[in-house]
């Protein structure tokens, strides 16, 4: 298809064909309407090579799919961005981050190669080793540098579990030493912070472990279990600590139910106890469904009265950051 555009037309910029209804984002580029459009429809997950430790695959292959290949086999990977829908591309070309980045960075951090299509037709391999200034320069480039086409990815030995501590804080410098605190400590596989006001948050720490105590396992990826941060937001209410075994891709997927908590306001009677037991298989509805049949008019009005924002800030900027929200969004 380049090749084509090359000998055709190689005056009009070059963008994925892929709809833009069907990204994970809620933004919807109108560019795909005047650039030309190439087809990429790379969706498998090519390799495994236990040997290297590292996992080969195309750049629609999703966080959900991945896990439930690797998992199976005893693998999983250093980073596993939340949503079940988030492509392996789009976390290399925009950026991804989990509650393990403390200890392995950002997605990116964790690819050992990249092959691209460039805009001469040809395909190239980067590595650190080789074509370097390529490999480094990918990540974040949103597409502009070429056309992913496949990535390796190291993979780690997977465990049963994630034991997870709950932790409520109250006050702002309090949640920020505490959450600093917790991300220096090499032992922690994960430190997550759900803040629910300006004052107030749930600070969570997990270990991988195959050991579990029967009675504190809680499957939280089942369709009938509360949302994850209504749950979590019940340790703040009552004002105590907790201990749980969740099982590693349930929570790898934890925030996948409720799209974070996206989902409240769009079935504001969706953790009710009674729906999700009746009708909690049913959800979440896919993003790029919602997208695809929302009109021009609820787009609009999403648009305006909602705000979906991703902030990556420097930890010494924390608390700073979390008061600028506060005070400019007021979420």
């Amino acid at each position: 298809q380049v090749r084509e555009w090359k000998n055709e037309d190689s005056k009009r910029y070059m963008c994925t064909g892929r709809p833009g209804w069907l990204t994970v984002s809620l933004r919807v580029g109108k560019y795909k309407k005047i650039h030309k459009n190439i087809m990429i429809n790379l969706m498998d997950v090519l390799e495994v090579d236990s040997e290297r430790q590292v996992v080969r695959v195309e750049p629609l292959v999703t966080m959900g799919q991945l896990t439930a290949h690797l998992n199976p086999m005893g693998w999983t990977i250093p980073v596993v961005p939340e949503l079940d829908d988030l492509t392996v591309g789009g976390l290399i070309m925009g950026t991804g981050i989990e509650s393990s980045s403390h200890i392995y960075g950002l997605f990116q951090h964790t690819c050992v190669a990249y092959e691209l299509v460039l805009a001469d037709g040809s395909l190239v391999r980067c590595t650190p080793t080789e074509n370097s200034d390529l490999f480094y320069a990918v990540p974040w480039s949103c597409g502009t540098l070429g056309f992913l086409v496949a990535a390796e990815i190291k993979i780690i030995p997977a465990k049963k579990y994630v034991k997870i501590h709950y932790e409520p804080v109250r006050g702002l410098q309090k949640i920020c030493e505490k959450f600093t605190e917790e991300s220096k400590k090499k032992e922690n596989s994960f430190v997550e912070g759900l803040v629910y006001s300006l004052e107030e948050a749930v600070i969570m720490t997990g270990v991988l472990t195959d050991e579990a105590e029967q009675s504190k396992i809680n499957r939280i990826g089942n369709y009938y279990k509360p949302w994850f941060f209504k749950h979590v937001e019940k340790y703040l209410k009552a004002d105590r600590t907790g201990i749980e075994y969740i099982p590693s891709r349930h929570y790898y997927h934890r925030h996948t139910r409720s799209i974070f908590w996206e989902l409240q306001d769009i079935i504001p009677f969706g953790n009710n106890p009674v729906f999700r037991y009746l009708f909690g298989w049913m959800v979440p509805p896919k993003i790029s469904l919602l997208k695809l049949t929302q009109g021009e008019a609820i787009r609009k009005l999403y648009e305006q009265h909602h705000v979906v924002q991703d902030m990556l800030v420097p930890m010494k900027s924390l608390e700073k950051s979390i008061q600028t929200f506060h005070a400019d969004l007021n979420v």
